[in-house]
């Protein structure tokens, strides 16, 4: 699972055996160690309604409600998003990049722009 925080954004993208390790368990967390602390992300699902995030002890927990779960895990659908005031929450299947870059891509899903490119 990446992790993008840019301003007042979160962004959480998964592959496919991630997104699969959601929908059977309900929950999916990465840890990043750093110096000599970490910092645990984490994607839940939750009985509450509306997609939230938050911050404490250095892990951040995003939930989601599970009838969102449900539809983006069971089909098709690329992501979800909620907006505040404060904060901007988005989660997304991750899909395979356009351009070569240097990380292993073959849990990724297929990019729907690649056919154009051919």
């Amino acid at each position: 699972m990446k992790i993008r925080i840019k301003n007042n954004g979160l962004r959480y993208r998964l592959t496919r055996s991630e997104v699969e390790a959601f929908s059977r368990d309900g929950v999916f967390k990465e840890k990043v160690q750093i110096g000599d602390d970490a910092l645990t992300y984490i994607l839940q699902r939750t009985a509450e309604a509306q997609l939230s995030a938050s911050f404490k002890n250095n892990i951040i927990t995003m939930l989601v409600p599970e009838k969102i779960a449900d539809e983006w895990t069971g089909t098709d659908q690329v992501g979800f998003e909620h907006k505040t005031a404060e904060l901007q929450l988005l989660v997304e299947k991750d899909f395979t990049c356009l351009d070569e870059v240097d990380e292993d891509q073959s849990d990724n899903y297929p990019n729907p722009l690649a056919a154009a490119r051919s």
